[in-house]
This record gives structure tokens, sequence and C-alpha cells, in this order.
């Protein structure tokens, strides 16, 4: 039986990003079943971990500059482009997340799309926050971007965005992307990601 992965993430993350591309890399030749749930970081910031705001209004902070330094160096090892941060840093991702859960009943699209958002954002430098940027995204990867930019707006998706987002805070999410390996099993980051690889195996091995 397939393992259950459950990928909580949010478009504007760069760690995200990363853990984005190399866990589908990872899992290659693992019998995973893996559920894409979009969600709002800014949401769970804002409940559990606004010490994010803090070390953010600190620029001199060691931490916080070897951070950018420590995230390129990852890219360069997925082999990824990270021109990060641009212009648009931080970005608000609420309409890219609705586009997202718009698209959250169609796996494939969903990956499709999400692959190219985070380049558009961490390679081109796009702005993700501006709907006519993201309907380009989807007609690139031959979706209807029309039609996903006015699913995006509903009522419907906007509950489904609020309400993915309090279940990964009810189950102890702090960030993105957020990791659940057998529904129980909480990793954090892209640096947790042999975790998660070593949990799969332990679980598939009963």
């Amino acid at each position: 039986m397939s393992v259950r992965v459950e990928f909580f993430y949010d478009l504007s993350s760069p760690w995200t990003r990363l853990a984005f591309h190399n866990f589908r890399a990872a899992i290659a030749g693992r019998d995973v079943a893996v559920t894409w749930r979009p969600f709002l970081v800014g949401g769970v910031f804002n409940a559990v971990n606004q010490s994010v705001y803090e070390s953010r209004a600190n620029p001199d902070n060691p931490k916080f500059r070897l951070s950018f330094v420590w995230l390129k160096e990852w890219a360069r090892l997925a082999g990824l482009r990270m021109n990060f941060p641009s212009e648009f840093h931080p970005v608000k991702s609420v309409h890219a997340m609705r586009f997202c859960c718009a698209l959250e009943d169609r796996p494939e699209d969903l990956l499709h799309f999400s692959e190219a958002a985070f380049e558009a954002y961490f390679g081109d430098a796009r702005n993700i926050d501006d709907p006519a940027v993201l309907e380009d995204i989807a007609n690139a990867c031959g979706l209807d971007g029309a039609a996903l930019r006015t699913a995006a707006g509903s009522d419907d998706v906007k509950a489904r965005l609020r309400a993915n987002t309090d279940e990964a805070i009810a189950r102890g999410a702090y960030g993105s992307p957020t990791i659940f390996v057998d529904g129980a099993f909480m990793y954090f980051g892209n640096d947790q990601l042999p975790l998660v690889l070593q949990r799969i195996d332990m679980v598939a091995a009963g």
C-alpha cells in the first residue's frame, strides 16, 4: 500500500520552492501517494509564529543575513534558479494560493501550475500577487487562465484556502512547507527531507 504524504505549501516561500523540487526527486522509485495542500503561510505566521516578522525587522541579524547565502547554495545544489529576494519580496500570496486551491481537485494541473509559479517568482522575479500574472502563468501551462482566475475569486475557493490553513495550524504547522507522513508524523522545511524519506521507508516497511 502506498505511503500517504500531505505536503502543505505556499508559493511565496523560497525554502518551499526548494523542498517542492527536492521532495519530488527524492520520492522517485518509492510508492508514495502525495496530496498537495495549498495554504496561506501568512495566516500561519499570524496565528502561531510571529517571530518571523521580528527577524525580518532586523536585517542585521547574522542568521537572517546568512539565510540568503545558504538559500542560494541550496538552490545551486538543486539546480534551481533563485533570483531572491526580488523587488516583490515579501510578496502577498493570497491570490496565488487561491489559484492553487481552485486546482486542488486536479492534482496534475495543480502540480504543473505550482512549478511554473515557483519558477516565475524565484527564477524570473515576477509578481505572483498580480492576478494577471497568475493568469498568464496558467495559460503558459496549457490551462484556461481566465476561467481559473474567475474560480480563484469564488467564495468556495476562498473558504477552501481558509480551511486548509486552519487545518494546518490545528495540526501543528508553523511554516511552509509542512509535511505529514502517514497522517501523524510532521516535518518542516527543506532540510528535514531526509527525515521525511526515512519515515516513508519506515512506514512502508510496516
